[in-house]
């Protein structure tokens, strides 16, 4: 097999030159971090449950008219997806006070809250990816105010589908984080969704009993997140086929 190129490593994932151009393979790692790469471990088996778990999310995200970068899965860590432009901004929407709201506004956590609310994030460890407003936005021309209306409308679409899916399973979508990117069609420029959507990137409680299903089990130390995310993925019916190879978590001085 010929070495492929590698095009980028973040934390969870690694991109690779896809088999035609303007494409790309997405590798799902099984690291796990939080608190800006503080804090760190290898959860087997999580990469193959969040490579299942995000190409579900982005399969019916495209079967609803919600354009994504997902193309198909190659096997059980990789899958095929279109390269794109990201944007270097974090698009955050928030149904339930968690996390980072609730410290910053003196709000209970799971307060409901009156409306969705979408937020940006300024993508860039160094700086712990801060919180900006439209005004940062369009004055650094990270983007114009017709791509943040579109990335609002694409982040509410996205709120839509996945908050009907979970609640049909007895779960809670607290809040959410997605990526989007520019594609061309010849002169035409468009938005879609990009990089991942997994219990990486979403805040899930269960209804009835609160208890937390996402990455909060690892940032928390409430338990196995591989058993958290096997968990989501039993209840969507996304289980992987075959063993994961699921383990303890194996910390990373």
């Amino acid at each position: 097999m010929a070495r492929r190129k590698k095009v980028y490593e973040g934390k969870a994932k690694i991109l690779y030159e896809g088999p035609e151009p303007g494409t790309l393979v997405q590798y799902f790692k099984d690291d796990a971090t939080a608190f800006n790469a503080e804090k760190r471990a290898t959860i087997e088996g999580k990469g193959v449950l969040n490579n299942r778990l995000s190409e579900f999310f982005m399969t019916g995200l495209n079967g609803v008219g919600v354009p994504t970068h997902f193309i198909r899965r190659i096997n059980m860590r990789e899958q095929l997806i279109r390269a794109v432009e990201i944007i270097p901004l974090e698009v955050v929407v928030r149904n339930v006070a968690a996390g980072s709201i609730s410290k910053r506004l003196g709000i209970d956590e799971g307060t409901p809250l009156p409306r969705p609310i979408v937020e940006f994030y300024f993508k860039n460890d160094e700086l712990g990816d801060p919180l900006v407003a439209e005004e940062h936005i369009l004055a650094f021309g990270w983007a114009t105010q017709q791509d943040l209306d579109d990335m609002v409308s694409l982040a509410l679409r996205v709120n839509d589908f996945l908050s009907g899916l979970f609640l049909g399973v007895g779960i809670r979508l607290v809040d959410f984080k997605i990526e989007i990117g520019r594609i061309w069609d010849g002169d035409y420029m468009r938005l879609i969704v990009a990089d991942e959507i997994s219990p990486d990137s979403c805040r899930l409680w269960d209804i009835q009993t609160g208890k937390k299903l996402d990455k909060d089990v690892f940032r928390r130390d409430l338990g196995d997140l591989a058993d958290a995310y096997t968990e989501v993925a039993r209840r969507l019916g996304v289980m992987p086929q075959g063993p994961t190879g699921v383990t303890k978590p194996t910390l990373i001085n």
